[in-house]
């Protein structure tokens, strides 16, 4: 949907909320809704824009927002989702009364351009309001007092936590990159430039552990580690001021993946150069005469080639099943649902049920030990736990057991995602028999 924005600014609209004044990030909110056109009507500045001219003769929505407050998107977007036919509709809270935004649709839209263009308060076009809609959650919260800013800091960062979020994230690195994010806010830095940095030390790391040298390989793998705490700060400033992007998620997944597969290639050059062939021969391994071809640089090649399949396998999901742009959103199964448009269907990500499959019946109960290992062993092949993994191999000189596992971890991720793949390609080679269409996620 086509649609204009007016933000209201006044004195409190420079006032400053993790880094970003509370006009600067109205507009970013009227952005976010789609809005292609925004104007600010500042009245401190005293003579605003010519809204009427502005306006011309554009017939689409137009929302407008106060911002003399903090916002945020779940003001508006529940808002522009249940926009009226004609008329007004205006944002409400808990209490029921009027939060600041509002949108006008069809004939609605000239009285409320009209009433701006006065110099009426927005509170009175809203008094008109043909409906009420409540926002959604962390949607605005008052700056006027020092106590206002404070409180509305607090609820704003509670948008830090993420649904995807397993233990070892939320519990190990979460109190590390939230402080750090909180004081990044405040700087000029974006979050596409905190991904850039991650790669530059990323690839520092795995340099370092490309050496044969163990110190080097600790070293080198401490700073893959920071790196990883580091990596959870763009996404954070990105939902706190705004900044998110499909570039951006892009350049954050693609910047992990590579991470992955260049420090499993440098641990295993690293177990090439410092154990060689000989560390077989003391396991009893006959390799045969003459110097060969050494099992660590074939287990650095099934490296390579499990882990890039298998973000091919990751991408495809994410992009022709899921529509995301996000590797933590990838989904195992899929269900076919009625499309936009006749004959055509899309598919739907299925949550696996946490009690098994349908008509799998009551379940005896399991003993706690048994659900404590089906809860938390999945974490072991994440990426949060990997990382602090390697730090304690390295630091135990078991440089060779940390990259056996990846390469296993590797190859038994390589057939999980294959067998995924399979099945979705079949999926969407079944519809296309039946002569439907596939909907675009």
């Amino acid at each position: 949907m086509e649609l204009d924005a007016v933000v209201l600014f006044d004195a409190l609209s420079r006032v400053t909320i993790a880094g970003l004044s509370a006009g600067e990030r109205a507009v970013r909110v009227a952005r976010k809704a789609g809005a292609t056109r925004v104007v600010v009507v500042d009245k401190a500045a005293g003579a605003g824009p010519d809204l009427v001219a502005w306006r011309a003769a554009r017939t689409c929505p137009v929302l407008v927002i106060r911002a003399d407050q903090l916002v945020h998107p779940p003001l508006v977007t529940p808002l522009v989702a249940a926009a009226p036919v004609d008329g007004v509709a205006i944002a409400v809270g808990p209490d029921d009364a009027y939060a600041g935004a509002l949108i006008a649709t069809g004939a609605g839209t000239g009285p409320v351009i009209d009433a701006l263009a006065r110099g009426d308060g927005d509170a009175a076009i809203a008094a008109g309001a043909v409906a009420r809609v409540r926002h959604g959650e962390i949607a605005r919260h008052a700056i006027a007092t020092p106590d206002d800013r404070r409180a509305a800091h607090r609820m704003l960062y509670r948008i830090l936590i993420k649904p995807q979020d397993n233990a070892i994230t939320r519990y190990l690195y979460r109190p590390v990159s939230f402080p750090l994010t909180r004081l990044l806010v405040w700087t000029p830095i974006t979050p596409n430039q905190v991904s850039y940095l991650v790669a530059a030390l990323v690839a520092v790391g795995c340099w370092l552990t490309a050496h044969a040298s163990m110190n080097l390989v600790i070293a080198g793998t401490a700073i893959i580690l920071a790196a990883s705490y580091l990596d959870c700060c763009d996404g954070e400033i990105a939902r706190v001021k705004l900044m998110s992007s499909r570039l951006g998620a892009w350049i954050d997944t693609i910047v992990d993946e590579l991470s992955s597969v260049g420090y499993m290639a440098a641990l295993g050059w690293h177990c090439h150069l410092a154990f060689g062939r000989r560390w077989f021969a003391e396991l009893g391994v006959d390799l045969g005469p003459g110097p060969g071809l050494d099992p660590w640089q074939v287990a650095i090649a099934i490296g390579i080639v499990t882990y890039g399949w298998s973000m091919y396998c990751i991408y495809y999901n994410i992009i022709v099943g899921v529509g995301s742009a996000n590797s933590q959103d990838y989904a195992g199964r899929f269900e076919v649902v009625p499309g936009g448009r006749p004959s055509s269907v899309r598919l739907r990500p299925v949550a696996a049920p946490a009690g098994g499959g349908p008509g799998s019946g009551p379940r005896r109960k399991l003993p706690r030990w048994l659900v404590a290992i089906a809860t938390y062993a999945p974490y072991l092949i994440r990426r949060d736990f990997i990382a602090w993994g390697t730090v304690v191999l390295a630091a135990l000189h078991l440089t060779s057991v940390s990259f056996a596992g990846l390469v296993i971890g590797g190859v038994l991720t390589f057939v999980v995602l294959t067998i995924d793949h399979v099945k979705l390609r079949s999926l969407r080679r079944s519809i296309v028999r039946r002569g439907q269409m596939i909907d675009a996620p």
